[in-house]
């Protein structure tokens, strides 16, 4: 049985507000597909011309260190000059990384932004989509769909190549099934991430305030006015991996700024085949990436590039250094003993991302992720992307304050 998920066992990733992994780029809000749990308001042609980007990207560049840019939206691909915003965040020396959900990508849009300098994509795949001639179709059915998109990256090659979807509560108990997927493709799937469904319940337990203002969050995308299960945790998605992958371990996290034991990321990197997951590298492996990096670079890691994810046994070198990976050497090394065969075999890694969202504690606060990495730009300074909308509509954030009736959640 494995141990319990413990924060003070992983490696809290050093990431901050000043000094991240990654940025959030949004050159628009228009979006080509709905997304059940999307939390940006989707308006047509509202794509951003390229002094605004370039002055956003500026703002990143005077305000936080980044090594990548996550380009998001709505859909970016439907930006009529997303080359050229891809050769702008590539110019300043980062990683652009697309966020989308597949519909616009061609062979030769791939080959054209390949060009422009993109380092990987980002696709979010999942049954809350309002997907043309898939409507109805489970997450399982949806993997003949991922497929189908790792195999354009890797035909295209030197491309990261993720998959996210957000987990509701009637998929949780797929998500086993999906990381099972993303090992028989371990070779050109290179990073999977299941995003815990959040909203802002409207219609019970709360009220909302701007300054002294009461106001209405009807404007607001993710509000909702309905219930619906909004209190799947991380660590709640690791139990149901375990239930497949019964030694499935996360090494290093971000935690709420509410709850220091609140888990907002949680980082999992696997090694092994197509046929057998040998083992998780440790906390001292992931903090020696991003210490080395940081040292060499200036910046902390993200997205780190196809080729190295396919050197695993290389990796296993530093298993004197970190107790994950001198387990998964053991391991691969008893299975070598018994078929010799398997030396000659390429050990892929491969991460596991588990988000969990924006949480309502019981005295209104919201537990935003602590040193977030989807920081984005507006009116010049550094906010919460996924909760914009509110500035947006409300020129500020919102409060949350509890009813009489004390509804609410911990």
């Amino acid at each position: 049985m494995a141990a319990p998920v413990r924060h003070t066992d992983l490696y809290r990733l050093p990431w901050t507000l000043p000094d991240n992994a990654i940025s959030w780029l949004e050159p628009t809000s228009m979006c080509n597909l709905y997304c059940d749990g999307c939390y940006r308001k989707n308006e047509s042609n509202a794509h951003k011309p390229l002094d605004v980007v370039r002055q956003e990207l500026d703002t990143f560049n005077r305000l936080r260190k980044t090594d990548g840019v996550s380009i998001a939206g709505g859909d970016p691909l439907v930006h009529p000059e997303i080359e050229k915003i891809v050769e702008m965040v590539a110019s300043d020396g980062q990683k652009p990384i697309i966020n989308t959900n597949g519909l616009a990508l061609t062979k030769e849009k791939l080959l054209a932004l390949k060009k422009a300098g993109v380092a990987g994509f980002t696709f979010h795949i999942d049954s809350g989509q309002n997907r043309p001639h898939m409507k109805g179709k489970t997450e399982l059915e949806l993997n003949d769909l991922r497929l189908h998109y790792a195999r354009m990256l890797a035909d295209v090659g030197g491309i990261s190549c993720a998959f996210n979807a957000t987990v509701y509560g009637h998929t949780l108990k797929l998500v086993p099934e999906i990381v099972a997927w993303g090992q028989e493709h371990i070779d050109i799937v290179n990073i999977m991430v299941f995003i815990a469904y959040r909203a802002a319940p409207v219609h019970k337990g709360y009220e909302y305030f701007v300054g002294g203002k009461k106001i209405d969050m009807s404007p607001i995308t993710y509000a909702i006015q309905k219930d619906r299960e909004i209190t799947i945790m991380s660590t709640d998605i690791v139990d149901e991996i375990r239930t497949k992958y019964p030694d499935f371990m996360p090494s290093a996290y971000l935690n709420s700024t509410e709850r220091p034991d609140h888990f907002k990321w949680l980082l999992t990197m696997r090694i092994g085949t197509k046929d057998r997951i040998y083992g998780y590298v440790g906390p001292k492996f992931m903090e020696l990436g991003q210490t080395l990096h940081h040292l060499v670079k200036g910046r902390y890691l993200a997205y780190t590039k196809p080729k190295t994810l396919k050197k695993g046994k290389s990796m296993l070198l530093f298993s004197p250094l970190d107790k994950g990976l001198a387990r998964t050497a053991s391991a691969y090394l008893h299975q070598a003993m018994l078929t010799p065969r398997v030396l000659f075999q390429r050990l892929h890694l491969q991460s596991v991302m588990i988000i969990q969202p924006s949480d309502f504690m019981k005295n209104g606060a919201l537990g935003m992720c602590d040193g977030c990495p989807d920081i984005t730009v507006y009116d010049n300074k550094l906010v919460w992307s996924c909760r914009m909308d509110e500035l947006i509509n409300f020129g500020d954030w919102v409060r949350a304050v509890p009813e009489a009736d004390g509804a609410g959640k911990s």
